[in-house]
């Protein structure tokens, strides 16, 4: 179900196999390649005015630029998200408009669309809404021109309400500049277009209207970008599609595992159905018959599970979904009955067949007299089968240890600058006028240490720029991104100033930068204080050099980057609150919040979750990877159990024997262990240069990453040991401890 829900997503668009998204590539002057679907605002309208392959074209903002706005009716106010949009929005994407012509909701620039939940909570209705007005912000008021169903959960794209993007231009006039990045494009091609033809012809576009030969368009399907998103250097180099096959072949591994077992105690206990098929041999069944009927057993069993299984998953879903930030449902369309019954009727064959062509292989004239030689070649499949299960065991293990080592690495790493007690909320009604007033105020609220403001999160590459310098080399087109900040913003984030010195107010610091190294090398420069680069055309000096922190993911080095001082247009108050404090600083903090700011909802994140959040989908495969990895040991160690149970009960004779001349019960238990502790480690041997290469390929999608200690694999190896040695010595203890007389009495 899991993969299923991940191969869909995006998919649901009715123009999916015409939808595709314009990404850049942005060329350095080393010739790496970064890839960004941050694109010019300009590039739909160009797009859809001078190439007639192309049938809709839209420029949107991410839906993760602006945090949640207050929509209002009277009394009645709700806080949702929502995006900026262009004109053919609802003709690109297929977001279920179920009021107003998808042709008009967004020409109108005071036009609002809404969702059917929206509708609800400020209308108690979803008809007779187009016309009415909403208020946005407490401070604008739009008309409702549509509505649509909602974003389905399957959507990388969530929200609750679009603008014309005609608004987003007002507050924002730069975005109408081709040298100006920020939003998405997307286009649908009209039926029967070469998407490689239109590729070729949008290449040179940015280039044509700006002289940036660095910037080069390319157009990737858009449903292919969740699963293959992630480009190495410019190169498509995967993406979740990796989870997604890694989860299916470790479901498809313990699958196997459970039909070794199977396959394992059915051909061992062959002994106890050899006059079974004597009998039936004897008066006329063939071989064919009995391969049925053993392959019916099998297939029975495998059903009969498939029924449990689903039992269980509808009662575990609730779980499973909140471990995956998911939103599955169990239903019973005819895909989900189809890959069940196929998934139970392939295991019921897989694990049946080994069975039941070594059953009905006997003898009758041997096994009526009841002797049945086993072969050596079955016995070392069967410990085969053992090792192969263990090794599996065994890789799961180090996997589990490796990537909660490297999410414990993400965690605790030092980034360069605190992110610790530090919330930061949205810049919106009262405070942009009066920005400094509710700052200086906010510092006087007991429990807060220090107040400014930012333009953004401090996660996330942002937008980028190039500027010039005293000898930078021709066609060097290295992005810097910039990082518009408030008077002691730096001060506040404990950033770490190596040269120079940070804004202050009462100078001319709006006129100065502030780089990190990675900046500077990129530069070339030396003693950098005091040297001027031209940014958009305007001289600025060089103020200070802070060193280098991580604002991107640890997946990728640390970009150039600069600080300007650019109050206005910070939209982020950022609050560093007394460790200790938190809850009764943040009530405080609301109080005044709402006072000066009635009628807003104090929305705030802390800087440490969004940090966090980056690394979701590692949480998620550590947290998968402890079930998966506990299931698979499980299984194994079931398998294990049931063979070492009847290996103690074929050798109670022997045992009996060994205890009459005087062997004492340690020396049985390590008699019956030494055989499996043999096979367990023969399995780590092969397991464990499986497993260094499977999380050394895992790792390296890291650039700052842990280095993989030998203590991983030996502990892993370790673990398998212990857990088969507790196994296998249950099942030796008590054989050790049976009375000689009961197993020799019928000699």
């Amino acid at each position: 179900m899991w993969v299923r829900d991940e191969l869909t997503v995006d998919k649901f668009h009715a123009n999916d196999n015409r939808l595709y998204q314009l990404m850049e590539f942005q060329k350095n002057s080393s010739n790496n390649i970064r890839i960004t679907n941050s694109t010019p605002a300009l590039l739909a309208d160009e797009l859809e005015t001078k190439l007639p392959e192309v049938e809709f074209a839209t420029v949107v903002t991410p839906f993760y630029w602006f945090g949640k706005s207050a929509l209002s009716i009277g009394e009645k106010r709700i806080e949702s998200g929502g995006i900026y949009a262009s004109k053919n929005f609802f003709n690109v994407f297929s977001f279920g408009l179920v009021e107003g012509d998808p042709n008009k909701v967004l020409a109108d620039k005071n036009s609002i669309v809404i969702s059917e939940s929206v509708a609800l909570a400020l209308f108690n209705s979803t008809e007779n809404i187009v016309g009415k007005p909403i208020e946005f912000q407490h401070e604008r008021e739009f008309i409702v021109s549509g509505i649509f169903k909602g974003t389905p959960s399957n959507s990388t794209q969530q929200f609750d309400f679009v603008l014309s993007f005609e608004v987003y231009k007002e507050i924002s006039p730069g975005v109408v500049n081709w040298g100006n990045a920020g939003p998405m494009t997307f286009v649908v091609l009209k039926e029967g277009s070469d998407p490689k033809l239109f590729n070729d012809k949008i290449k040179d576009i940015i280039g044509t209207k700006i002289p940036e030969k660095h910037r080069t368009l390319f157009a990737p399907k858009y449903s292919d970008l969740y699963l293959y998103g992630e480009y190495e250097n410019g190169v498509q180099s995967g993406g979740r599609i990796e989870y997604v096959i890694m989860f299916s072949i470790i479901a498809l591994f313990i699958l196997v595992v459970a039909c070794i077992n199977f396959m394992n105690l059915s051909t061992a206990k062959a002994s106890r159905r050899i006059k079974e098929v004597g009998i039936k041999k004897a008066v006329g069944a063939n071989r064919r018959s009995l391969i049925f009927q053993y392959m019916g057993e099998s297939l029975f069993m495998s059903m009969l599970s498939l029924f449990v299984a689903v039992l269980v998953v509808d009662l575990l879903l609730p779980q499973f979904n909140d471990i995956t930030g998911k939103r599955l449902v169990l239903t019973f369309d005819p895909h989900i009955v189809f890959s069940f019954s196929a998934i139970a009727l392939i295991t019921g064959v897989i694990a049946g067949s080994y069975p039941a062509l070594y059953l009905s292989a006997f003898n009758p004239a041997v096994v009526l007299k009841g002797k049945l030689n086993t072969a050596l070649g079955e016995v070392w499949a069967r410990k085969g089968l053992v090792v192969f299960q263990f090794a599996i065991s065994v890789i799961f293990i180090v996997s589990v240890l490796v990537v909660y080592k490297q999410i414990q690495y993400l965690q605790t790493k030092n980034l360069g600058y605190d992110k610790e007690n530090i919330v930061y909320f949205e810049n919106e009604g009262r405070i942009p006028q009066s920005r400094e007033a509710f700052l200086t105020e906010l510092r006087r609220v007991e429990g807060v240490v220090n107040a400014s403001s930012i333009a953004q999160s401090m996660i996330g590459g942002g937008n980028t720029t190039t500027l010039d310098w005293e000898g930078k080399e021709p066609g060097d087109y290295t992005p810097f991104a910039i990082r518009p900040v408030n008077y002691e913003a730096l001060e506040l984030l404990n950033f770490d100033i190596i040269e120079g010195r940070s804004f202050t107010r009462g100078g001319k610091d709006s006129l100065k930068v502030i780089f990190n190294e990675a900046a500077i090398e990129a530069m070339g420069l030396k003693n950098p204080v005091g040297k001027t680069v031209t940014l958009h055309g305007i001289t600025v000096e060089i103020l200070g050099v802070v060193r280098n922190f991580h604002f991107e993911s640890l997946r990728s080095n640390i970009s150039p980057m600069f600080f300007i001082l650019a109050p206005q247009h910070t939209e982020k108050i950022i609050v560093k609150i007394a460790a200790g404090k938190e809850r009764e600083t943040i009530e405080r903090i609301q109080n005044f919040y709402q006072q000066f700011n009635p009628g807003f909802t104090f929305d705030y994140r802390f800087f440490d979750q969004d940090y966090q959040a980056q690394y979701f989908a590692e949480q998620r495969i550590a947290r998968l990877s402890k079930y998966f990895a506990g299931l698979a040991i499980l299984i194994s160690c079931l398998g294990l159990f049931g063979l070492a149970a009847f290996t103690a009960e074929r050798r109670l004779k022997e045992i009996g024997i060994r205890k009459v001349l005087g062997a004492s019960e340690l020396k049985i238990i390590f008699l019956l262990s030494a055989d499996f502790t043999k096979i367990v480690l023969i399995a780590v041997v092969i397991a464990l240069p499986i497993s260094y290469m499977i999380t050394k390929d895992w790792l390296d999608d890291f650039a700052y990453k842990i280095s993989l200690a030998a203590w991983y694999f030996i502990s892993a190896g370790l673990i398998a040991l212990v857990i088969s040695w507790i196994t296998v010595g249950m099942q030796a203890f008590k054989a050790s401890r049976v009375n000689p007389v009961n197993c020799l009495r019928d000699e």
